[in-house]
């Protein structure tokens, strides 16, 4: 099929995924779209739950493996939309509807630049394409189970909207549950020991807090203090404070390290990570894809938003078309070229590298 055939059924297959609910967890529907997509190109493929993936028709366990992956569940639409999130609809060359931008679009151009290289022979990589569920949700239905079961991968490109230019680090996720205790109390009464005045102390600590190890793709580690949750009467003095604490780790730290960075120092009486398995990650800029995308002309970046490549352990590159600034806003959209632009761009990325 040539290219310009196989860009147009690419974006048919995300107006049809587009208008399928497929909210994290409950994409039964859109594997289902997706497992079509494979019948109808002749392509040998299994369906792990709501995992869809396939490997090149011509795999050698003798040769490295390339990981091309992106998401097909979506979060719940906001109240803001003025659309219906689910009637794709194409205005001004955009086309609207939930999960178009993130990441139905890179979803469907991966797709697209899989089926193109599945029966090319003597390819130096070999290609596993995974269009895994529960990303959003960063479920245990979604990736991270699929890597026992897939190929030994050795390197990833993971579709998110990049605006087509290479994300060569991307920051991880902890999240901290943390309790400041006091004594709890008529609020008549006195009380030199009150857990809310307790957690004055604790934010101030939280918000002055500096991490000493900066990178030069994702810059310094980001601590931000998100909730804080306390006593259920007007008259009563709680007996303790809860507060959560998310923590965007660059690659200059481990999670465990900046979990025991917290635990040591924190004024509270216990913070706990809720996870550790959300690692940032990165791919060396000499590898061959990063260079073969900066001879495209493609930009490099550090990327603070959080994907499936954190529950990868090999180098990984996040590339796709769509800008993701448009990810989970109202009335959400991506430009066609973008997405025709995009499945250009990989199909020119992996002829410079696996052919």
């Amino acid at each position: 099929m040539g290219l310009e055939k196989l860009t147009s059924e690419a974006i048919e297959l995300l107006k049809t995924l587009i208008e399928t609910q497929s909210f994290s967890s409950e994409e039964d529907k859109t594997a289902s779209h997706i497992e079509d997509w494979f019948k109808s190109n002749t392509i040998a493929f299994k369906r792990t739950k709501n995992n869809v993936w396939a490997v090149n028709k011509y795999f050698d366990e003798s040769k490295p493996t390339l990981l091309l992956n992106s998401h097909h569940d979506t979060v719940k639409p906001n109240s803001a939309y003025t659309r219906n999130p689910l009637k794709p609809a194409v205005e001004d060359g955009k086309l609207y509807g939930l999960g178009s931008n993130d990441a139905g679009g890179c979803l469907v151009s991966l797709i697209a630049t899989f089926t193109h290289y599945y029966n090319h022979e003597s390819l130096k990589y070999n290609l596993v394409l995974v269009a895994s569920a529960e990303e959003e949700s960063s479920g245990p239905n979604g990736l991270n189970s699929m890597l026992p079961i897939i190929p030994k991968i050795d390197v990833a490109i993971v579709g998110e909207p990049t605006l087509m230019n290479l994300a060569v680090a991307e920051k991880g996720l902890v999240v901290f549950d943390a309790v400041v205790e006091g004594t709890p109390s008529h609020a008549a009464h006195p009380n030199d020991n009150n857990s809310i005045y307790n957690t004055i102390k604790a934010l101030q600590w939280f918000k002055d807090l500096t991490f000493d190890k900066s990178s030069e793709a994702l810059g310094d580690v980001k601590l931000t203090v998100t909730q804080i949750n306390a006593g259920k009467q007007h008259n009563v003095v709680p007996a303790h404070v809860d507060l959560v604490i998310d923590v965007r780790v660059n690659d200059a730290y481990s999670n465990a390290e900046i979990a025991e960075i917290l635990q040591k120092g924190a004024p509270v009486t216990s913070i706990t990570p809720r996870s550790l398995r959300l690692n940032s990650s990165s791919i060396p800029t000499d590898h061959d894809l990063v260079k073969a995308g900066v001879s495209m002309g493609r930009t490099t970046y550090g990327s603070p938003t959080l994907s499936d490549q954190a529950v990868l352990s090999c180098p990984s590159l996040k590339l796709g078309p769509g800008d993701s600034t448009r990810s989970h806003s109202a009335d959400e959209f991506i430009y066609i070229n973008e997405i025709e632009e995009g499945i250009k761009i990989y199909v020119e990325l992996l002829r410079r590298v696996i052919t």
